[in-house]
């Protein structure tokens, strides 16, 4: 399996460990798979039986061709193990009628990236010996609250690595700031910005671009690489999670081999959705693709009008988590529907106008899987609160916009069909707004509101939050979005 830029497919095609490693294309593309490896019933039915590391570990067999089976089985137990997710890896629940919960939080910091962050770092490790790299990986990460502790948790003491997390200083919850800034390892930095994730992320992919400091770096002994889902290590472990839980749906006989499902997805940045297109495409029977966005609902537009336009007010909710407006995977969809070179000029339109339309064809494709549906604040403080009071189920902010939009679609289409949603976060995360949506007055420290949380509902604290007031902040560096060059260079003295 080879492994080529979203706006080239003439350009020399890599080995995935190469395309791990590199994490952006030369052009400034995302990698994605030259062909999709076929899933066939035979196949789900084969995976059914096993655990979760097994079943992760067929499944990126078939894409990380250059990569042995046995070395992915054993990052995969490693990744997964109990001790590590605790409460299993990406356990299904019932929330109501055909609504099901997929929760991908149970691992070491408490939200989805741990799915995906958990295994990456040992796909890296490999890819650098693979690849002959004696020089050491410097990860730079954009983050609007979650990848940045699971990405620091993951490669936290990794030889021949370091890593960098840069984070909006208002735009993340007071539980996801001390998570980073508490955090552990003699190879991490992090570092807040003036300004919203999406400056974050548009500097750091400036300084990716930035010969003179690949060049600056080089000579003190290091490459760029990436732990955001625009590199393919990060994004083809979340197709895993999709085809396991149709499997534990025949397990459980809700459904047979071959019936359709639909995925909800919450989502800003369109990676954990595009990992779900790629299950579909790989022969996953999956009859549609639910998009479920907050108030900066820039995906919602699109898929209803093709045109993508990022020029309109920033909203800071209470799902951080999806606050972007440029949704950086949503270039690989465009790929598959449109080729290199329409994508291409996509790009060049956003980068310069801030917008960009599609064809009527490409547009055509999106909308037979997709639908997408959006959720303002007051929506998803209702959702959280009915669907506690009503079934017991406590969601936080981000899975309750999911919630939103798989209930919209389901009653909009008069569609009976299991509808598994992405259950992205422990609400525990953001208990303060989940205790505030039940009803109740929410402590003056955000960190008290744990406690309260668990009193009320009857539920624990997620184990990656338990006392995490009393441990020691390491990192309060808050810089001009600007400044984020000359950080890198300092952190590789």
């Amino acid at each position: 399996m080879k492994y080529q830029s979203t706006r080239d497919n003439k350009a020399k095609k890599i080995e995935s460990a190469q395309a791990i490693k590199q994490g952006l294309a030369s052009d400034g593309g995302l990698f994605v798979p030259e062909e999709i490896p076929s899933l066939t019933e035979k196949d789900i039915m084969a995976l059914c039986p096993l655990s979760y590391p097994e079943r992760a570990a067929d499944i990126l067999s078939r894409y990380l061709t250059d990569y042995t089976y046995e070395e992915l089985l054993e990052d995969c137990r490693k990744a997964y193990s109990e001790t590590s997710f605790v409460g299993g890896a990406a356990p299904l629940k019932n929330i109501h009628d055909n609504i099901y919960s997929l929760e991908l939080w149970h691992g070491p910091t408490a939200a989805f990236k741990d799915m995906a962050l958990q295994i990456m770092p040992r796909l890296l490790s490999r890819a650098l010996k693979k690849t002959g790299e004696e020089r050491t990986a410097l990860i730079l990460v954009a983050t609007s609250g979650d990848t940045g502790k699971a990405a620091l948790e993951g490669y936290k003491d990794i030889d021949s690595v370091k890593i960098m997390v840069f984070y909006p200083t208002g735009g993340v919850s007071r539980v996801q700031k001390l998570q980073m800034a508490t955090q552990e390892g003699s190879n991490v930095n992090v570092c807040a910005i003036k300004g919203n994730f999406d400056d974050a992320q548009s500097n750091v992919k400036k300084i990716f671009a930035d010969a003179d400091m690949a060049r600056a770096l080089d000579e003190k002994g290091y490459f760029f690489s990436s732990a955001n889902s625009i590199n393919w290590g990060r994004l083809v472990p979340q197709i895993v999670y999709y085809i396991s839980a149709y499997c534990d749906l025949v397990n459980e006989g809700r459904i047979k081999i071959g019936d359709k499902i639909n995925f909800c997805v919450p989502t800003g940045n369109f990676g954990n959705i595009f990992a779900a297109y790629l299950a579909k495409l790989m022969g996953l029977p999956i009859a549609r693709l639910i998009c479920a966005s907050n108030m900066n609902n820039v995906l919602t537009d699109f898929l209803e009008t093709g045109t993508y336009d990022r020029n309109r007010t920033f909203h800071l909710t209470m799902s951080p988590s999806m606050d972007i407006l440029i949704s950086s995977n949503l270039e690989r969809l465009l790929y598959f529907c449109a080729g290199a070179n329409e994508t291409s000029e996509y790009m060049k339109s956003l980068s310069e106008t801030g917008k960009y339309t599609v064809s009527s064809d490409v547009k055509a494709k999106i909308d037979e899987l997709f639908k997408g549906y959006c959720a303002d604040e007051k929506e998803t403080a209702r959702i959280i609160k009915e669907t506690f009071d009503k079934y017991g189920y406590l969601c936080d902010t981000h899975t309750a916009v999911g919630v939103s939009a798989a209930e919209k679609y389901c009653s909009e289409a008069t569609d009976s069909t299991i509808t598994v949603v992405d259950s992205t976060a422990s609400p525990y995360k953001f208990a303060a707004d989940v205790y505030t949506a039940l009803g109740k007055t929410a402590p003056a420290d955000p960190l008290d509101a744990l406690e309260e949380l668990s009193k009320y509902s009857g539920t624990e604290i997620a184990y990656p939050l338990k006392n995490l007031a009393s441990r020691k902040v390491r990192f309060d560096k808050i810089i001009e979005a600007d400044e984020m060059p000359g950080e890198v260079l300092n952190f590789a003295k």
